[in-house]
């Protein structure tokens, strides 16, 4: 393998638990390039992996077709001279652009009858890889033999201009070596801890004397909003004011990090943050992150992990029932 194309998930969690592949696929392969076909609002976090030569922008939305798009798009690759391509995504249609392209060797998992567009197929054994970050790893080896372990951990490289830049713009000292929270989930409701909760353990902090930054995107500004005026402003709503590059910056100053399972929880794994990552409907041992500094809260109720966007039982008790003191308390061991 000389120069290669990954194929990345649409979501940003799964691009980073992606880099274990990206590591060995270099590990085996010593020069290669490799690029990546991906989603916009993923580029940033590829930007920031030194695996990654460059990003190739995929202009299809979430679950748009677009067949006549995709060989356009296929066509342009093909002058690329791609001897090998990892689709990531189980979609028939993912599978479509390598293929369109005429890559040689063109890799995956089973899934929606890809047989023809794919050449290399892996079967998957899940019991044995529990991980989806083990499933992506094991792309890199020849089909029917088993990926090495322990996984690499995910890495994501900070430009400290690029911090300073990102600080002076917002306003923002470092030196106060914030604790962030991220209270966003783009699944759903059910991996999200509730705003009051967020806001009472902020209030909590700032009786240490910790400042609170609340980080995430557009779509999470009403609910930073919200926990920062239940909190009474101890914690300072950032959410929509960063693009993800910028987010990444904010993230790589904090003490420690407190997240739902979300794309940002696994930036901070990858950027070495202390982390306590806080579980709801999804679960701990499918796509934990890969940080040995991370420290995972869940209730393990008998009706979790249901992977449903609500709660199905209209409770949501997993999260609901994840006290705030409690939290509290697991940040007092991490940082003592």
């Amino acid at each position: 393998m000389r120069k290669a194309l990954i194929v990345a998930p649409s979501w940003i969690g799964d691009t980073i638990l992606a880099q274990p592949l990206l590591k060995r696929l270099h590990e085996r392969h010593p020069g290669l390039i490799l690029d990546a076909f991906a989603p916009s609002w993923a580029a940033p976090v590829l930007a920031r992996m030194r695996e990654i030569r460059r990003v190739v922008p995929n202009p299809f939305a979430h679950g748009e077709f677009n067949l006549a798009g995709r060989f356009r798009v296929g066509r342009e690759l093909a002058r690329e001279g791609y001897d090998a391509a990892i689709v990531l995504p189980n979609s028939w249609k993912s599978a479509l652009i390598p293929f369109f392209a005429g890559i040689p060797r063109r890799i995956g998992f089973r899934g929606e009858a890809r047989r023809g567009l794919l050449n290399r197929i892996h079967r998957l054994d899940e019991a044995a890889l529990p991980q989806l970050a083990q499933r992506y790893a094991l792309l890199a080896e020849d089909p029917g033999t088993a990926s090495p372990a322990p996984l690499a951990a995910p890495h994501l490289e900070i430009d400290p201009e690029s911090v300073r830049a990102t600080l002076a713009a917002l306003g923002l000292d470092a030196a106060a070596a914030p604790v962030a929270f991220c209270p966003g989930a783009e699944y759903g409701p059910a991996k999200r801890w509730p705003a009051a909760h967020f806001a009472a353990l902020a209030r909590r902090l700032a009786q240490t004397d910790f400042s609170v930054w609340l980080v995430g995107s557009a779509k999470d500004a009403p609910l930073g909003a919200e926990i920062e005026q239940l909190s009474g402003g101890d914690a300072r709503n950032l959410c929509g004011r960063t693009d993800l590059g910028q987010a990444i910056d904010l993230l790589s100053c904090a003490r420690l990090v407190v997240s739902n399972d979300s794309g940002l929880m696994h930036v901070a794994a990858a950027l070495d943050r202390p982390l306590l990552a806080l579980y709801g409907s999804s679960s701990t041992a499918y796509t934990p992150p890969l940080s040995k500094r991370a420290r995972l809260v869940s209730l393990d109720l008998p009706c979790s992990p249901c992977f449903k966007r609500e709660c199905p039982l209209g409770h949501l008790k997993c999260l609901n029932d994840l006290a705030p003191e409690k939290v509290f308390g697991e940040i007092k061991e991490m940082l003592s």
